[in-house]
């Protein structure tokens, strides 16, 4: 029979929780402010030789190449979360953010060293990439394992409020940036929201670096040892749940198609909506989706993941039809309401709740790489669903209907990945993962 779980040091859960946050937000500004830039300003700077709708068709493709980075990223900075501890990783992936970040805001444009600036861009964004595939991962496992067992839907959404908090801090930045003159937004102004981004690497290491080591990872340690090779334990014994987790994160495509697509679709010339006005659309949202998701998550604390879980990626497949419709009718006012309603509200009810869900699918000793591995593979094909949105959206990039349509075709993975799943918001942390309750004491011992 598996020993219980230490309780974590009083203070300990909110302190991982604040960190999680604080990181998360900081983190996803740097991720974020990429695809504002991505949607408004690269296409003129790194693709300005192209017509303008392959220019930017160009530049969300850069976009979606940090997700395709991100499960190669998952594979190591997983199998180092699960052998060395989760404060490590969360320290490592800041800096690295921070640092790629900076470099970004650096980088000659392509009148002035031609293709070479493109490339650079493209592994900048790459670095990014390989970075967020172990942020989340990380500060989930982190804030899960510290939390009280009746209160991880709680604990483990503020990783998800922090990745919200980021996005509107990175629409916010955006919004006086856009409205510069077009001679300086081009030239100057589009740097400096990538150039803030060094603060990342400072205030990171500062609140991280005090963080302890969770208490099932370190009783995981001293007890059965950590996994030598825990990709080989998880897909042998988990490999059910990677799939389920990997269907789920689909559901980031809501995301991606709402924040970058929806926003480039708004300011074309078929819609003509300006840029500052689109951009307070989704920092309204996010700032609803700050409220929301902890309180879909302690609902789940309540109820079951599945059920909340359920409401929102089913309730986004069909917001988005609302939404991309709004929009299409050059209609600002039903744009921002269905937008805040879409995002802010729906869409935050399944946000909310995958860290526990998916966390909870895994045994301590592969719960890092289990979450990565799943999380990044889904989400790389989130990351490209702007992409593919771009391509299917015609050539004046005006057909919504059949963005709508994919986006909807998107969700319905994550819906079969929650009907097939277990509940798991009454399980007992030590008991998490397993398929029966002697499991742990059944398994073989793996000592490091």
């Amino acid at each position: 029979m598996s020993v219980p779980a230490p309780s974590a040091p009083p203070g300990q859960p909110k302190k991982a929780a604040t960190a999680a946050w604080i990181g998360s937000a900081l983190e996803y500004y740097d991720f974020f402010i990429y695809g504002s830039a991505a949607a408004l300003i690269f296409p003129k700077v790194f693709f300005d030789e192209s017509d303008p709708a392959t220019a930017t068709l160009l530049s969300l493709a850069t976009f979606g190449v940090a997700y395709a980075a991100r499960p190669i990223g998952a594979l190591f900075l997983g199998h180092f979360g699960d052998r060395v501890g989760r404060k490590k990783i969360m320290v490592f992936t800041l800096i690295l953010m921070g640092v790629s970040t900076f470099l970004i805001g650096c980088l000659p444009t392509r009148a002035q060293i031609g293709t070479l600036a493109p490339v650079l861009l493209v592994l900048c964004r790459v670095l990014q990439g390989i970075s967020a595939a172990g942020e989340q991962a990380s500060a989930n496992s982190m804030t899960l394992e510290h939390a009280p067992p009746n209160r991880r839907g709680f604990f483990t959404s503020f990783t998800l409020s922090g990745t919200q908090g980021g996005q509107l801090l990175a629409t916010l930045v955006f919004i006086p940036v856009a409205a510069l003159p077009e001679d300086q937004l081009l030239s100057w102004g589009w740097r400096v929201p990538f150039w803030m981004s060094i603060a990342v690497a400072v205030v990171g290491y500062v609140i991280r670096r005090k963080l302890e080591e969770t208490p099932a990872f370190a009783q995981q340690a001293a007890t059965e040892g950590v996994v030598k090779l825990p990709l080989v334990v998880l897909m042998r014994e988990h490999w059910a749940d990677v799939l389920r987790v990997i269907a789920g994160a689909l559901i980031a495509s809501v995301s991606t198609i709402f924040t970058v697509w929806a926003l480039a679709y708004a300011t074309s010339d078929a819609v003509g909506m300006s840029r500052s006005s689109m951009l307070w659309v989704g920092a309204l949202a996010n700032l609803v989706a700050l409220a929301a998701i902890p309180l879909w998550a302690t609902l789940s604390d309540r109820i079951g993941r599945r059920p909340v879980y359920l409401i929102g990626a089913a309730g986004s497949a069909v917001m988005m039809f609302l939404y991309l419709w709004s929009i299409s009718t050059g209609s600002y006012p039903l744009t921002l309401l269905l937008g805040i309603v879409t995002f802010g509200v729906v869409y935050s009810a399944a946000n909310g709740v995958w860290p526990s869900f998916y966390g909870e699918m895994f045994t301590t000793r592969v719960r890092l790489s289990g979450m990565a591995i799943g999380t990044q593979i889904g989400f790389a094909v989130a990351g490209f669903a702007v992409t593919f949105a771009a391509q299917i959206a015609g050539p004046d990039g005006s057909d919504w209907l059949s963005v709508a349509l994919f986006t909807a075709a998107l969700c319905v993975p994550p819906v079969i990945a929650v009907l097939t799943a277990r509940e798991t918001h009454k399980v007992p942390t030590e008991h998490l993962g397993e398929r029966t309750p002697g499991e742990a004491a059944q398994r073989e011992k793996v000592t490091a």
